[in-house]
């Protein structure tokens, strides 16, 4: 198992301050990698930088919000001035706002598509040269089963994850020549700040579970270990894919 690291791997995680991209950067860190962690909020990602540099992992955060055409190319400076290279970029940073088609307002659908979907994209073209750079570059994004099926999520979520996952597969083909993988990590309903309040309704929860084989919701640490075996050089032959963390669920009829 002592091949099952990444030493020496610089690895940016965008949203990592909290649910699925905190407990990413903490298991990408104690594996080894030197992190880089995103998030909107300046208190949070120096309360969240000291946390785990007191863990003794090696972590670096950065106030971005990834929609802004500004922080996309501070994120690239820091990465040019400190690194020169990146091995991993994680596309996790994203958010939801759930309600039925006909109500939503254009600015929160398109908000949600800037933040889900163009931002990744975006971000993965500007930091391609650092990654092409490293010789074996991963992008992982982060998206979510509602890109699959009607999660009952909301359609603009479904929208923008269905359609980060179609650019996992495109970029998969396009940038394998520049030896750079790029797969996909879908989860089913886990336990995060996120889905707090979906997940504190007993009914909503009971739903959940009853359609979920294992009988019961992802814990973060769950999705970020399939995060964390994709960035290993032993994943060295899985791109294009989109890995489905769900219990079962997409599996199960019911």
């Amino acid at each position: 198992m002592s091949h099952w690291n990444l030493n020496n791997k610089r690895i940016l995680v965008t949203g990592g301050t909290k649910g699925i991209g905190k407990a990413t950067v903490i298991e990408l860190a104690d594996l080894g990698a030197q992190v880089l962690f995103t998030g909107r909020d300046q208190e949070s990602v120096n309360l969240v930088e000291k946390e785990l540099q007191e863990m003794g992992l090696e972590v670096s955060g950065i106030m971005a919000d990834v929609t802004s055409s500004d922080h996309r190319h501070k994120i690239t400076e820091w990465i040019g001035k400190n690194w020169k290279s990146l091995d991993v970029l994680v596309n996790n940073a994203g958010i939801n706002i759930r309600k039925p088609t006909m109500e939503y307002q254009e600015r929160e659908y398109r908000q949600l598509l800037e933040i889900n979907l163009i931002a990744p994209f975006e971000l993965a073209m500007l930091l391609h040269p650092y990654l092409k750079k490293a010789k074996l570059g991963v992008v992982i994004n982060v998206a979510s089963v509602a890109g699959i099926m009607d999660a009952r999520t909301g359609a603009p979520y479904g929208m923008s994850k269905g359609g980060l996952i179609q650019l996992g597969r495109n970029l998969a083909n396009e940038w394998a020549a520049d030896h750079i993988r790029v797969n996909t990590v879908s989860p089913w309903f886990t336990m995060t700040p996120a889905t707090e309040r979906v997940l504190s309704n007993e009914e909503k929860l009971k739903k959940i579970i009853d359609r979920t084989p294992l009988k019961r919701v992802a814990e973060d640490k769950e999705i970020a270990a399939v995060i964390a075996f994709l960035s290993m050089d032993k994943a060295s032959f899985v791109n294009g894919q989109n890995i489905v963390v769900d219990g079962g669920a997409t599996a199960a009829i019911l």
